[in-house]
């Protein structure tokens, strides 16, 4: 009964948009988290028609469950594997099964459907050819792609090369193929399992989906570099940062979550990963200015969003929820801004990559739009051209990615980049002009000059120590005059 308590618990977490649910059953800490995970997904799929289901049985009434509990219950008797528990609460679902079942197929008669899944709406199942493939990542801290590759021919798998369009990622089951984009990523057919494998519990391989492998990959840092992780738990982009790396150098990985960051702490033990250092704090109460990180030169900045890509958390799109859904949007927005500007102060940073697993607009391109405006020494750099889905219009220089385009979640990321001449380019005008033009023009005393914009400000600022003070030159009539005044003064000196 613990599996239905734990799923029932975090279903109602979800539904108060207290986190996405990957996180809260890996917050969890439940002892078979694949199977919690696989029934809150299949849950929360179904969840308009098991309500259905329990409000026309009167089960809460007669059973005095939960709605949550309740759901999770009735998904497994009439949809699931079967109940996995025994005892009063299976007495309980029995003795309602049949009317249970008579209300869900009077719902398919009237919808004229055969299958469970032909209830689903439109927005909510996912088309055949949709179904994700199973991502590894091989951790090159440990072995080579090579060495994997021919592991897993000798258990027995398929390898068919690599892939060299979407269409080679539809797999028969042991088939699997090198991934077209990224060199150390293996594919494999959806429900391929490997959490009982030698290769994945030895920390020779990652299960993360592509679109997670994305930002470790193009932030690219160099070995002996200093790099921050800055919302690192669980810990998978972090080991990918330390393989890029060849663990050398220093790996600064922070989390405000004591139990997450102690679970990390494990799984990078597991990837052979040496080169961090862990810390339980705010990467927004880092200081960029400690001496500790004056080296840092790249960042991964992976905050917290509202975790919409995942595909079992899309949004309803219930009108009920719509307003407070803005507004939960608009926290995450603000607090995502507050991140990207606090990590482009460090001092010596070069590079900084942006990502999400957020499909909104508001999280991703609006942000970068409104970073890149409050930070004008930056600028985007353009990613991976074949890459079949780009940001936003005008941001095509970032990537997004979707179940439809890239067969993964949904993704969103920018790569930031420092001006190596900023200071040029903060006096060079926005349009070309020519010579005539470029002569100021000294205001008449009596005309008033408009209030300056807080970022004119800091561009005159700027100026005015970047370039010489604006005055007569020796060659000017008003020159002349003042050296004759000067002159007559120091003979009429002399003459007394």
């Amino acid at each position: 009964m613990a599996l239905y308590m734990k799923a029932a618990e975090i279903l109602e977490k979800a539904e108060r948009k207290q986190g996405a649910l990957k996180t809260l059953v890996y917050d969890s800490k439940f002892p078979n988290m694949k199977q919690l995970f696989a029934l809150v997904c299949e849950t929360q799929k179904f969840s308009a028609i098991l309500q259905e289901i329990i409000e026309s049985t009167k089960l809460l009434k007669q059973t005095r469950l939960k709605m949550h509990l309740a759901k999770v219950l009735v998904y497994d008797l009439l949809m699931g594997q079967g109940l996995k528990c025994g005892g009063s609460w299976k007495a309980v679902m029995m003795k309602h099964r049949a009317r249970m079942q008579a209300v869900l197929a009077r719902m398919k008669v009237k919808q004229k459907v055969s299958k469970n899944e032909d209830l689903l709406p439109a927005g909510v199942l996912q088309p055949a050819g949709d179904q994700l493939p199973r991502y590894v990542r091989v951790n090159t801290l440990k072995t080579t792609v090579e060495d994997t590759v021919d592991y897993l021919k000798r258990d027995g798998f398929s390898y068919l090369g690599q892939a060299s369009s979407m269409d080679d990622l539809t797999l028969k089951k042991k088939e699997f193929v090198k991934d077209l984009h990224l060199p150390e990523l293996l594919i494999f057919s959806p429900k391929t399992d490997f959490h009982d494998h030698f290769l994945y519990k030895a920390g020779h391989i990652i299960l993360q989906d592509k679109a997670s492998c994305l930002p470790a990959y193009l932030l690219n840092p160099p070995p002996g570099c200093h790099v921050i992780d800055a919302c690192a738990a669980p810990g998978n982009k972090t080991s990918h940062l330390a393989a890029t790396m060849k663990n050398k150098g220093k790996l600064f990985a922070f989390d405000l979550d004591a139990k997450r960051l102690s679970t990390m702490s494990t799984l990078l033990l597991r990837a052979g990963v040496t080169c961090q250092q862990l810390a339980n704090m705010d990467f927004l109460k880092v200081d960029p200015d400690s001496t500790q990180y004056k080296d840092v030169e790249y960042i991964l900045l992976d905050p917290s969003c509202s975790g919409s890509g995942m595909v079992c958390l899309r949004d309803s799109g219930s009108s009920s929820d719509q307003e407070k859904d803005q507004a939960r949007l608009a926290s995450l927005a603000s607090f995502q801004l507050r991140c990207l500007n606090h990590g482009l102060r460090f001092p010596r940073l070069k590079r900084l990559i942006y990502s999400t697993c957020s499909i909104h607009s508001q999280e991703n391109e609006e942000v970068i739009t409104a970073c890149l405006q409050q930070n004008p020494s930056f600028r985007l750099v353009s990613l991976l051209s074949e890459w079949p889905e780009r940001g936003l219009e005008p941001l095509t220089q970032c990537l997004r990615a979707s179940t439809a385009k890239t067969r993964t979640h949904g993704f969103f990321v920018a790569l930031l980049e420092k001006h190596t001449n900023a200071g040029k380019l903060m006096q060079e005008p926005a349009v070309q002009i020519s010579d005539s033009q470029v002569t100021p023009r000294r205001p008449p005393a009596c005309e008033k000059r408009p209030a300056a914009s807080p970022e004119e400000s800091e561009a005159s600022e700027a100026e005015d120590k970047l370039t010489p003070a604006a005055g007569p030159t020796d060659g000017t009539p008003e020159n002349k005059k003042r050296r004759k005044r000067k002159k007559k003064k120091k003979a009429a000196a002399t003459a007394e």
